[in-house]
């Protein structure tokens, strides 16, 4: 099993002579001033949170967006701080952003346009040329700061996700020597779909400008090279799954993403997790009900109004459920300067309030909906707590929300509800997969997952437990590496 100790010593081995940089829009460490106070928050990304051990494991320098408002108070003349604050492993290096910059580039191109262009969950994408513009100017600030990063060493720079397209392409024609390899953490749609964006070549040959390019599944590698071999100019070799542009080859493979198991499964054992569970169900008014939970970031891609309009026909054909069972929903507000995020956030509250009036009792209500940002131990607490999970995407690349709750469960129980239209769908054949969208097969597979024997949830639990363990994050780090690796000598 691959560990942070054998990824470190993979680096070590493989990329000794290279400065290793990781660059995302979101940072991994967020400060900001609270009651005049300067505190270091972990923000709610999958994508940092799986990739902070790695970066852990492996030092170097992690160079994203500094969102926080006390961020520029605490980095050197380099704009960089050494993260994590407790224990420092390396560096973070902040790129700073105008406000007009983040208004096109982020909630802009990156979120009106790019990404519900590739969740097809009918929310229609925007295409601005003025967002287009600003997009391109943040890649190309990205560019600079990886470059004076750089200066004349060796370097593999390891770049994540949609909001960073054209960042390879500008780092070769600078600097053809620097290696670089992208991870599309959100889906690749099919041609059809991707040929509504005006400036696809543009983004295609950006990604092109990568000599490895990873998406969580197979599928999303064969969307994108058949968006390629009918979008623009470029040699697609389907046997070696590499296409060559201007020269220039690029492996497309798939490498989906994981957790951190070890680290999860003993930190959910801790005392502090176990009295949070206790502070929580007493807080919350939960008494010797099953308790069921969602952990999402409020996005129209994660199936929220899906899943409490589930819960709503559960309690229409099985009333006998009412007082019996509790439904915890934490959400962390996102993206609310966009519309339909705004409509999203309105429609939930309204489910919310109207199945709660529905259906409540005396002190007991079926929905809690904690709308708020909650730190690592809550959401441990949640996880350990919960009779059963649910992961409803509508459409998503992986969903580590399912690899987390799995690896939390050390005592072997739990069950997971997952939607089949996620990536970990792939992997974790053991929970009970549904279709978001069949409200009534989804209220039957609640009500499974509350009458299964304890024989059953053990027996499905460690065959994912297994699964999870096996392919952690460290594993999919070191796949990339050792791909990009053999990838280049063979050049």
């Amino acid at each position: 099993m691959w560990t942070k100790e054998s990824l470190h010593d993979l680096v070590t081995e493989k990329l000794k002579d290279y400065l290793f940089i990781v660059v995302s829009n979101r940072e991994p460490y967020i400060h900001s001033y609270s009651s005049g106070q300067i505190i270091c928050q972990v923000p709610a990304s999958g994508l940092t949170v799986a990739l902070d051990p790695v970066m852990r494991a492996c030092g170097g320098t992690w160079i994203a967006h500094g969102s926080g408002d006390a961020d520029r108070e605490v980095v050197d003349i380099d704009n960089k701080v050494s993260v994590p604050p407790a224990d420092p492993r390396y560096s973070l290096r902040r790129v700073w952003l105008t406000k007009e910059e983040e208004e096109g580039f982020y909630y802009g191109f990156s979120n009106e346009a790019l990404w519900p262009l590739c969740h097809i969950v009918y929310t229609k994408p925007v295409f601005s040329e003025s967002d287009w513009n600003s997009y391109k100017q943040v890649n190309e600030k990205y560019a600079e700061s990886i470059l004076q990063e750089v200066g004349d060493r060796k370097a593999f720079v390891f770049i994540q996700d949609y909001h960073l397209a054209l960042l390879s392409r500008l780092l070769r024609e600078k600097n053809p020597a620097i290696v670089t390899a992208q991870f599309w953490h959100i889906p690749w749609p099919n041609r059809d779909v991707f040929r509504r964006c005006p400036w696809e070549a543009e983004i295609l040959d950006g990604l092109l400008g990568n000599d490895l390019l990873g998406f969580h599944i197979r599928y999303h590698c064969s969307n994108f090279m058949d968006t390629v071999d009918t979008g623009i100019e470029a040699k697609v070799d389907w046997e070696r799954y590499e296409i060559t542009r201007g020269g220039r080859t690029t492996a497309i493979r798939p490498f989906p993403i994981s957790v951190d198991f070890e680290n999860i499964s003993e930190g959910a054992k801790r005392d502090e997790v176990l009295a949070e569970i206790e502070r929580l169900k007493k807080r919350l008014g939960i008494g010797d009900e099953k308790i069921g939970i969602g952990l999402d970031r409020i996005d129209y891609t994660k199936g929220i109004p899906e899943r409490f309009k589930a819960i709503d026909c559960l309690f229409e054909k099985y009333p006998q459920y009412k007082g019996k069972i509790v439904f915890v929903q934490a959400g962390v507000p996102s993206r609310t300067h966009v519309k339909a995020y705004q409509l999203l956030n309105k429609e939930i509250d309204e489910l919310v309030e109207e199945i709660n009036w529905k259906y409540s009792e005396g002190h007991w209500k079926p929905i809690i909906w904690l709308r708020e940002h909650c730190p690592p131990v809550t959401l441990e607490a949640l996880m350990r707590m919960a009779d059963y999970c649910v992961v409803s995407s509508l459409h998503d690349g992986m969903n580590l929300v399912a690899k987390e709750f799995v690896a939390s469960r050390s005592d072997e129980d739990g069950v997971l509800i997952l939607s089949r239209f996620t990536g970990a769908a792939r992997e974790l054949a053991d929970a009970l997969l549904i279709n978001p969208y069949a409200i009534d097969h989804f209220a039957e597979a609640i009500r499974n997952a509350l009458e299964m024997p304890f024989e059953e949830r053990q027996l499905r639990m460690n065959k994912m437990r297994e699964v999870v363990r096996e392919n952690n994050i460290y594993k999919w780090a070191a796949d990339i590496i050792s791909d990009l690796v053999k990838f280049e000598a063979g050049r």
